[in-house]
Formats: C-alpha cells, sequence, structure tokens
C-alpha cells in the first residue's frame, strides 16, 4: 500500500506519527500539529518529526487494489486490511531511517495503532488512542457500515457519511458551530466515496484488539470529549486502567466531542507533549 504522508516537521529522533479519523484525512491534525510545534519549541525539546500519513482511500491516498487489500469475507469486509495497512505505516517510518514511532490515533486511527502494538509492539515508543475503541463492530455496526460503503461505491456519493459534520443532539458547543459544520462538510465532501468505502470495510473486517492493551509497555496516553458519543469516557478510562503494563495518562477533555484534535487541539497538544517527554526520558 502506498501512503500520502504530510511532514509538518522534519527533524531528528523518535518521530510523531498522526493517524487520523474516518470520514476525513490528515488535515484533522492541522491546528494540533500547529500547537504541538509551538509547545515542543518553547520547552526546548529537541526537534523531532511530526507526521500525518493519509489512510489509503482518504484524501489524496492512492485506493488499494484487490491484490493489496487481501481477503474479502462473504459479506464483503476486508479481514486482511488493518493488518497490511498497518505494516505499510511501519514501513513508512523504517524507509525513513527510524526504527520507532510515538503512534497517535485519532477513532478509526485508534483501530491502526493498536494493530501496530499487535503486529510490531518493537516499533512502538508511545502510543496515544484518542477518542476511539478496541473492541471489534457488532454485528449490527459491521452491517451499517457494509450498508454505507455498498451506497457510497454504487451512488458514487458520500452522502451516507455527511452526518459526522452534522450537529448532533448532547454535542460539544464548538461540533454545533458554524466553524466546524463548515469545515467539516467541506473535508467530508473532498473525500472520494470509493475511499470511503474502502475504509468502511477495512474497519468492519477488524478484529477485537482488546487484548492488547495489557501488552503495551511504552508510554502511553489516553484522551477523550466528554461529549464523545462513541468514545465517551465510560469506555475510556477503561481502556487506560486495561494497560497494566505501562503508564497511561488519562485525559477527560470538557465541552469536547469526537473529533478532540480539531475541537481543542491545544488541549490534546498538552497532552501529547506530555507522552513526548516521557517517550524521550527513556530513550
Amino acid at each position: 500500500m502506498e501512503l500520502n504522508t504530510t511532514i509538518y516537521r522534519d527533524g531528528e529522533g523518535i518521530p510523531v506519527v498522526l493517524v487520523h479519523a474516518f470520514p476525513i484525512d490528515h488535515h484533522l491534525w492541522d491546528d494540533c500539529a500547529a500547537e504541538l510545534i509551538v509547545r515542543a519549541n518553547a520547552a526546548g525539546l529537541p526537534r523531532f518529526p511530526i507526521w500525518a500519513p493519509d489512510m489509503p482511500g482518504a484524501g489524496e491516498g492512492p485506493i488499494p487494489t484487490a491484490e493489496q487489500t487481501g481477503a474479502v469475507s462473504q459479506d464483503g469486509a476486508y479481514t486482511e486490511a488493518l493488518d497490511r495497512m498497518a505494516v505499510a505505516y511501519v514501513d513508512l517510518i523504517r524507509k525513513a531511517g527510524f526504527t520507532k514511532a510515538i503512534w497517535v490515533g485519532l477513532s478509526m486511527g485508534g483501530y491502526l495503532v493498536l494493530d501496530i502494538q499487535r503486529l510490531h509492539p518493537e516499533a512502538v515508543a508511545g502510543l496515544a488512542l484518542c477518542d476511539t475503541k478496541a473492541d471489534a463492530d457488532s454485528a449490527a455496526s459491521r452491517a451499517n457500515r457494509l450498508r454505507i460503503a455498498d451506497i457510497c461505491e454504487t451512488e458514487h456519493t458520500v452522502d451516507p457519511v455527511m452526518h459526522f459534520a452534522e450537529p448532533q443532539p448532547g454535542d460539544s458547543t464548538i461540533k454545533r458551530a458554524p466553524r466546524f459544520i463548515r469545515q467539516f462538510t467541506g473535508w467530508i465532501q473532498a473525500q472520494r466515496p470509493e475511499g470511503v468505502a474502502w475504509r468502511e470495510r477495512m474497519a468492519a473486517g477488524r478484529p477485537d484488539l482488546n487484548d492488547q492493551l495489557p501488552l503495551i509497555t511504552a508510554p502511553a496516553a489516553v484522551i477523550c470529549g466528554e461529549n464523545d458519543p462513541s468514545s465517551a469516557p465510560s469506555v475510556m478510562r477503561p481502556i487506560a486502567e486495561a494497560m497494566t503494563g505501562t503508564s497511561a495518562v488519562f485525559t477527560e477533555i470538557p465541552d469536547c466531542g469526537h473529533f478532540s484534535a480539531y475541537e481543542h487541539p491545544d488541549q490534546v497538544a498538552d497532552a501529547l507533549l506530555d507522552l513526548v517527554r516521557r517517550v524521550q526520558a527513556e530513550a
């Protein structure tokens, strides 16, 4: 698989790799990466790289071929795609001369980060899980993902995922604001329907990754918004508590929904800077 990577900053040492959420691309991290750079510079930390690859099919990322995607289940889910994507991300840092990275995943990006931990724990210098979960999809959620993928492909539309840009009951004030609605509407409309469908089929075929949580030994951060409807503190705090092999710092952000890195980039950057400090202290 080929990854289209945005480099927010070059540097030496251990890179921070930011993995975005569905159904958008690396732009989710633009503000947070800028905040992290400001904070790292102010703290006098050694200059470290900050990258944000687009997932396959997201943004300018090429949509994988059938051969690259691998096995397809009878219902249309991609059962090998997450693993193959995880390998592509690890290959990305290795080709650049790095052996490890600090992996930061938000929502669907968290699935990838946990799969990197499963397949290549030696490549994990630190990890952050933001607004995500370790569970596989329920039967109903899996069926809904595949239904959305079918519509995106057959009707060549991203309409089934436009609700991510629309205010919902209980949302944060940021997510209800016109700026959020305009920005996310534009980002989602810029996605290719086939790329949205590929990511839905990949996520539908992912395994349960809860067994990886106690195996994490690198410094970790767990971050969530108090208003997140799918990865609320009641979901995320047990994830941190299950990381019994490391010290996981849990951060709950008030008035914040599912897209914490966009809604409160400063607070997410604070948590990531703390993670970078802890990783560098162990290096």
